[in-house]
């Protein structure tokens, strides 16, 4: 009896590996075996960073929030508890388009911040 080798089978998944090395270099590229290594170590990669992203970009946020705030007089987190306060619920990513983009409309906010501070103090 012939061996049979499932050739459809083997062959479409080779093909599958093969096209996730795209743009791979050198046998990394073009070898079976070393394709899917790098395959497989690129798709953990790729899982892991998807949450190192969020990370980073609330990061990113936090520093441009801060750096706009202390022009006006606060810091970071005497600004964020002032908004709290102040019942603001304006998420970090857009308090940071703010910043960037719109310095009266963040002033305004530093300001809701800091009477809320005096607020707290009385």
């Amino acid at each position: 009896m012939p061996r049979s080798t499932n050739a459809p089978a083997s062959r479409r998944r080779r093909k599958k590996v093969l096209k996730r090395a795209k743009g791979f270099f050198s046998g990394r590229r073009k070898l079976f075996r070393t394709a899917r290594e790098t395959v497989i170590r690129a798709m953990v990669y790729a899982t892991r960073d998807r949450k190192v992203r969020k990370r980073e970009f609330r990061r990113l946020w936090q520093a441009r929030i801060g750096a706009r705030s202390r022009e006006f007089g606060l810091s970071y987190s005497v600004f964020i508890s002032g908004l709290i306060k102040a019942k603001v619920e304006l998420d970090r990513k857009s308090l940071a388009e703010l910043a960037v983009r719109d310095a009266d409309a963040f002033q305004q906010l530093v300001e809701l911040a800091k009477s809320q501070r005096s607020v707290a103090k009385v």
